[in-house]
């Protein structure tokens, strides 16, 4: 009877490695960001920013070029100046340079969108051409070396649900 349960369990464990070495995984790496320097296509989308890039910086330094010159006249004649007509030119001149803060801040913002605008097509190129290669060749998980994120996961459980309720949200 012993000999029997000993030999049931050797065939158990011998069965359950078995169906786990069935699914072996594979692992690949990649350096997006020397893709990307690569990439068909990149060095006119890097132009295209450019060019956003001069125009908007060249509306700021002549903002900024005005301001320091309405600063420069109104510190030569502040003392010649009523009260009144100093409040006024000091709020125009807060005015400005508040202007010219909303301005970088929504330049800003309108570059990393046109960023992402320009930059997509070439992105979506590069991550298909990442998971057609990791499909063809059985790869289980790629790995970007230049960032450390997963790029591509062959389908499994999402265990996010799992999680959730783990945690009671």
């Amino acid at each position: 009877m012993k000999k029997t349960l000993i030999a049931l369990f050797v065939a158990m464990v011998s069965l359950c490695g078995t169906s786990m070495a069935q699914k072996t995984i594979k692992l690949g790496h990649i350096n997006s960001s020397d893709l990307m320097q690569i990439m068909p296509g990149r060095e006119e989308a890097q132009a295209t920013l450019q060019k956003d890039v001069d125009e908007l910086q060249a509306t700021l330094k002549n903002m900024q070029n005005e301001l320091e010159q309405k600063y420069n006249d109104y510190v030569g004649k502040k003392d010649q100046l009523s009260d009144l007509i100093r409040q006024t030119k000091e709020r125009e001149l807060q005015d400005m340079g508040n202007r010219i803060q909303e301005f970088q801040e929504t330049a800003e913002k309108k570059l990393q969108d046109r960023q992402q605008e320009v930059l997509k097509p070439i992105i979506d190129r590069a991550r298909k051409a990442i998971e057609e290669v990791a499909k063809e060749n059985g790869y289980t998980y790629i790995f970007d070396t230049s960032v450390g994120a997963l790029l591509y996961q062959q389908d499994s459980d999402d265990i996010l649900p799992l999680v959730k309720k783990k945690i009671g949200i």
